[in-house]
């Protein structure tokens, strides 16, 4: 293993989970965490916080959805293949992970060339996906959920601290109404409300492990600083090894006024990927 100690004024590495470390505060999430999250469940209510992914869904400059459906067997079989003319119907798929409801994993983003626990874009990039911080690294996601309901907000506006307590390896979502823009895509992403540095600072002082809004993005957009544009997702990926979810639906949440859940976030397990669509769900 090797030790990577900065030399540089205002450092964040190496981590205080260690320099190899690839989890940051998810390792705040334990079978205790787990357990404690799965007791807030009382009426087996489940909420779908994922947006369905198609190649019409806003995106942000350069990412793109395409799906195709490829020609199988059946085809060229008449209608089937043996007896029992068994058809099949696959697609093929290309595009980002980071495009739709999606789990950004600590490789996303980087200060220059220097990411969480001080790996450097050359340590990280390969040529088929990431060498060290891929989604493959993070691990399936149970713990207790707190939803932040500010709606409405407009663009650029700031969330304030929120009178809740989250523990180390809680959840914390934010609900600004931005989703109610999901299908104008020029809306949309024309900006965002979102959490400015001061909430960064207070959830990564907290040990929250994730935290994700009804946005494209995380922060406000304008940001706070016209010259420092995606400053808070930046410095709680890169910093703080905060997991960050995109474009959540938490208008039903909202609606029935849930404020504390069992949240749990799956992902496919894609190595090198810098992250991973998802559908996290909300149990009450």
């Amino acid at each position: 293993m090797v030790v990577r100690v900065s030399g540089e004024r205002n450092s964040w590495w190496p981590s205080p989970f260690g320099s190899d470390d690839q989890l940051g505060m998810l390792n705040h999430v334990t079978d205790a965490t787990r357990a404690a999250a799965l007791r807030l469940v009382r009426s087996g209510r489940m909420y779908d916080l994922g947006r369905v992914l198609d190649a019409d869904v806003p995106a942000f400059s350069g990412r793109y959805f395409r799906q195709t459906l490829v020609t199988t067997a059946h085809h060229a079989n008449g209608g089937g293949l043996g007896a029992n003319r068994v058809n099949w119907i696959t697609e093929q798929i290309a595009g980002t992970q980071q495009i739709g409801t999606h789990l950004d994993a600590l490789s996303h983003l980087q200060i220059g060339d220097r990411g969480y626990n001080g790996w450097t874009v050359a340590e990280l990039a390969g040529t088929t996906g990431v060498t060290r911080l891929g989604v493959e690294a993070v691990p399936q996601i149970v713990t207790r959920g707190w939803l932040v309901d500010v709606a409405p907000l407009g663009a650029g506006e700031l969330i304030g601290i929120p009178n809740i307590d989250p523990a180390p390896g809680d959840a914390v979502l934010f609900h600004t109404g931005w989703g109610a823009h999901w299908d104008d895509a020029e809306t949309y992403l024309a900006g965002e409300p979102g959490p400015g540095r001061d909430l960064a600072r207070w959830l990564a002082g907290r040990g929250v492990a994730l935290t994700g809004c009804d946005t494209w993005s995380y922060g406000p957009v304008p940001a706070e600083d016209p010259d420092r544009p995606f400053e808070v997702p930046q410095l709680l990926n890169a910093h703080h090894g905060v997991f960050i979810v995109e474009n959540l639906d938490t208008s039903e949440l909202a609606r029935d006024g849930v404020r504390e859940f069992a949240l749990i976030v799956t992902h496919p397990k894609l190595r090198g990927a810098t992250g991973a669509w998802t559908s996290p769900i909300a149990l009450v």
